[in-house]
């Protein structure tokens, strides 16, 4: 990857802390729900100890459920193990002021085990992996994701004692691309893209959805990494936001009955000179790259989908006529199929239309890179693009439940090949945990129709 200048220099840091404008500097690193965990340090401190030697962290953070509860099955953590320290090491390209919580820094953090080695099963180490075999062949990934959200009135303490029901959105109506709509909210909506431009991303733009409350906010493309790290400071970012002003946001795929919150993610290739590698004379004006490309998302995308839609209500999405997808398929400009073509020349690239609001962007990019990967390697053909309704179609069909897509994962040859038997063993205990819970668990919907009429 290219060097480049953080958004905060180390030297301006330093001048920051001494000035007394910065106090607290956070360090953390995505886990595997894509949430940043870590520490929050004295800003002196951190300049004098844990910028040079980094600090610790238990390694169960890698290890357990949602609810933070220690679960059985992982290699790396373990009470056998006795829950022992990875070490987390600052990224110094990362480092950035947040203007949402006052005199405060922060940087993403990689992980690495007491003799040096990496934690292979790390979001951000699995896309490193990915991102280093793409550099190999010349090229580096750019990306882009486009993240939803419902907004709701309610504060995240008055939702959690409604156990989530009954929640007054934002908007009452579907607000699709309508100015009105986002005015209601704009003071919120203006302090989110402003506070992350003040961060260091680079904000295109706001719009309303079809859901109510459901609002989007675009920011520039970047390297694949850059614009992960990015998407997981702007979604903790977005979250203290709307705490600090008595309202709440939910990233989940699917809320309720209506629209779910996608994530698509748009990926173009660039070679050495900095050219899009995936533009070029052939059909639809792709090149051959970009079809080998293409033709190992859909060889994949099935075997993938747990990387695309890592929990169980993810795959309540994928409904059709939802504009989330149900098929196999590629096409120009398509919202029905899985993969969309867009743009031309220096803007052609592929959409990724599965994943949704609760995807780990680390895991999710390095599942479009190695998918890449397979169909450089193999040189797989491209079949013709869908023009019509994929809904409709004789297509093969997405995973439709978490536990579909996690024995597709656990038994690819191609996830094996692409991340080695501890990462795909590592993410298949996650859905398995998951899973469990799940079962074991009595929904609101079974007291509804068997408490009394059953």
């Amino acid at each position: 990857m290219a060097d480049r200048t953080p958004p905060l220099g180390v030297e301006e840091l330093h001048a920051l802390v001494a000035g007394g404008e910065i106090d607290t500097v956070v360090l953390a690193f995505p886990d595997m729900q894509g949430r940043l965990q870590g520490k929050r340090f004295a800003a002196r401190f951190f300049l004098d100890e844990v910028l040079e030697h980094g600090t610790e962290g238990c390694n169960y953070l890698l290890a357990v459920d949602t609810d933070m509860n220690t679960v059985d099955g992982y290699d790396m953590s373990s009470w056998d193990r006795g829950y022992g320290d990875f070490a987390m090491h600052p990224d110094l390209s990362t480092l950035r002021q947040v203007p949402w919580n006052a005199g405060t820094a922060l940087l993403i953090a990689d992980l690495a085990w007491n003799d040096g080695s990496p934690v292979v099963a790390a979001p951000r180490q699995i896309l490193r992996r990915q991102l280093d075999r793409l550099a190999a062949l010349g090229y580096t990934a750019q990306v882009g994701t486009e993240l939803e959200f419902i907004v709701f009135k309610d504060t995240y303490e008055q939702a959690w004692d409604a156990g989530y029901k009954g929640l007054t959105p934002a908007n009452q109506y579907n607000i699709d691309y309508s100015v009105l709509g986002t005015g209601r909210i704009e003071p919120l909506l203006r302090r989110i893209r402003n506070e992350m431009q003040a961060a260091g991303l680079t904000v295109e733009s706001a719009k309303g959805e079809c859901n109510p409350g459901q609002h989007e906010i675009v920011f520039r493309y970047d390297e694949a990494l850059v614009t992960c790290d990015q998407h997981a400071v702007y979604k903790t970012g977005a979250k203290e936001i709307a705490a600090q002003e008595g309202v709440s946001i939910t990233f989940m795929a699917k809320y309720n009955e209506r629209e779910g919150n996608s994530c698509h993610i748009h990926l173009s290739l660039a070679d050495a000179d900095g050219t899009n590698a995936m533009a070029g004379d052939g059909p639809g004006g792709m090149s051959d790259v970009m079809r080998h490309f293409l033709a190992g998302q859909l060889a994949a995308l099935r075997d993938f989908s747990l990387l695309y839609a890592p929990n169980i209500n993810s795959y309540k999405r994928f409904q059709p006529g939802s504009f989330a997808p149900t098929a196999v398929a590629w096409g120009y400009d398509n919202r029905t199929c899985a993969l969309r073509v867009v743009g031309h020349g220096r803007s052609m690239r592929f959409e990724n239309r599965l994943p949704g609001g609760d995807v780990n962007p680390h895991l999710a990019v390095a599942g479009l890179v190695a998918a890449g990967l397979y169909g450089i390697e193999h040189k797989l053909e491209l079949p013709e693009a869908c023009a019509g309704n994929a809904y409709a179609a004789e297509y093969e069909h997405v995973p439709t439940t978490l536990r579909e897509a996690a024995e597709l994962w656990e038994n690819s040859p191609i996830a094996k090949a692409a991340f080695g038997d501890d990462v795909v063993a590592h993410y298949r205990n996650m859905a398995r945990v998951e899973l469990n819970a799940f079962d074991a668990a009595v929904t609101d919907w079974e007291l509804r129709r068997s408490f009394e009429r059953l």
